[in-house]
Parts: structure tokens; C-alpha cells; sequence
């Protein structure tokens, strides 16, 4: 099943996406749910909506914390030069970092190497603390699709990943989150990255160093995972360059593709007044 996030003519509602390639009679709609299904049960409302005539927002927006791995493939681990670590290397970005397919991602004018992450994220499905990689799949909701926005010279000189990773539109997810795909199907999917069409990055999630399940045991030792909280699992080889006007685009194989554009910085409101 894939999950939608959506606008309609007012505030964010929830779907079901139904594409023609499932065969099914209502092709390229969504069937409008209730409610969030992250937050309880859910039922059909009976609306649909044609796909087209809906703009679809990030899938999920973080009860608490975007959780992300770093140098979690080795050859993208290789490529900037550092180790692999032998335990997961954890970082995490802002929930006001997020933002949906098509949105644009601002590029900072503190930076002047911003680059692409293309990502498989785990959607966590409910409250969890201390969960054995052999249990890791009852609290797993769904996954989508994500970039992981990095301004590497930033990365670079702090030290360490706060403002390098958490600005403002620098975790794009989307276009929805599927809940149909097991951990092990996840854990061996084609990742592949284009700029303006041309591909950078193309890997799969069986290069982990450090599997999901594992991902989901090493987390939830120190922090409570809440639902929507999502887990961004790490990017293969080829990370690279975005510059304002450039479009970049994430397909993860059996989710779907994420797309959106660099836009230069908006100027800073010369007051806390002008900024209301």
C-alpha cells in the first residue's frame, strides 16, 4: 500500500495512492482516508482524487526527530576519504528540515558545496526503546524516499553535522510512503541519483554496512523512537554537487521517485516584525 500525504482545496489530508500499474479500476487516484494512519486507525472516506489535480506533500512530518546514519556504504565512506566506522555513526536533522516532493530546496548562502544524498527512510510505525534487530520489523510503518541536503563544507569546518545537515528544506521525502515491502525487500533495492537527468548515484540498499534491522537495534539503545519518526539509512557512492536552478531526482526501486529543485536563498528579514 502507498500512503500519501496531499492537498486538496484546504488543509493536508491522508490516501491511498492507486497507480494504473496495480491493475485496479480507480488507476492514477488517491482514495482519501479519514485520518493520519500514523496516529490510529484509519477508514476510506469514499472520496477519490485524481493524482494529477493534487499537489503531494512530504509523507510524513516527524513527531520528534529525523535520525540519520552516516557512512553507512563504503564506498561512499571511501570517496570523501574517511573510515568506516564500526558501529553506526548517528546523526540527526530538525523536523523543520522537511519538506515534499517538488518543493524547492533552498541553497544557503553560507555554503558553497551543497550536495545530494539520495537515501532509502524508514518510517517508524510506533513507540519503541531497546528493540532487538529480530523484532526490528514490528516497528517499522513504511519507508519512502529521501534526500539527505548536506552543505559538505560546512559538514567540514564545524566538526560536527547540526548545521551542516538541519537547515531549513534540507530533508526532502517522498512522493509517499509504502507499507507493503518487508525488511528483508527493502534491504535490497536499487537507490539511484540523476541531476538534470543524468545519472550520479546508483546503488542498493544491500551494500549497507549496517542493516535496518541493525540500524533500529543500534537507535533505540540510547533514544525513544515515536511514530513518524524516520530513519535515513544512508547514501552509495556518487554524492555531489547541486547548484541553484539544478533539479535532483531520487528513485528508490518499489517506492517510487522523489524529485525537487535548487533556488538560491531568500534575503533575511531585517526584523523579528518584518518577518511575521
Amino acid at each position: 500500500m502507498r500512503i500519501a500525504r496531499f492537498a486538496a482545496e484546504g488543509d493536508p489530508r491522508y490516501g491511498v495512492v492507486e497507480l494504473a500499474e496495480d491493475g485496479g479500476s480507480h488507476p492514477d487516484t488517491i482514495a482519501e482516508l479519514t485520518s493520519d494512519p500514523l496516529a490510529g486507525p484509519v477508514q476510506l472516506t469514499g472520496a477519490r482524487h485524481r493524482l494529477d489535480a493534487v499537489r503531494l506533500l512530504a509523507p510524513v512530518i516527524p513527531r520528534s526527530k529525523v535520525v540519520g546514519v552516516g557512512r553507512n556504504f563504503a564506498a561512499h565512506a571511501e570517496e570523501l576519504g574517511n573510515e568506516v566506522p564500526g558501529d553506526p555513526l548517528i546523526f540527526l536533522k530538525p523536523n523543520t528540515s522537511v519538506i515534499g516532493p517538488d518543493d524547492a530546496i533552498v541553497h544557503p548562502s553560507t555554503t558553497e558545496l551543497l550536495s545530494y544524498e539520495g537515501e532509502l527512510a524508514v518510517v517508524i510505525g510506533r513507540i519503541c526503546r531497546d528493540v532487538p534487530a529480530s523484532r526490528a520489523a514490528e516497528v517499522v510503518f513504511g519507508y519512502t524516499v529521501a534526500n539527505d541536503v548536506t552543505a559538505r563544507d560546512l559538514q567540514k569546518s564545524d566538526g560536527q553535522w547540526a548545521r551542516a545537515k538541519g537547515y531549513d528544506t534540507f530533508c526532502p521525502l517522498g512522493p509517499w510512503m509504502v507499507t507493503h515491502l518487508s525488511i528483508e525487500e527493502a534491504s535490497a533495492l536499487q537507490i539511484t541519483t540523476t541531476l538534470d537527468g543524468e545519472v550520479r548515484q546508483d546503488g542498493s540498499t544491500a551494500l549497507m554496512v549496517h542493516p535496518i534491522s541493525r540500524l533500529i537495534e543500534w537507535i533505540t539503545s540510547f533514544t525513544t523512537l515515536l511514530p513518524g519518526d524516520v530513519i535515513l539509512t544512508g547514501t552509495p557512492a556518487g554524492v555531489g554537487r547541486m547548484q541553484v536552478g539544478q533539479r535532483v531526482s531520487i528513485t528508490v526501486e518499489g517506492i517510487g521517485t522523489l524529485t525537487n529543485t535548487v533556488t538560491g536563498s531568500d534575503p533575511a528579514p531585517s526584523s523579528t516584525e518584518d518577518a511575521q
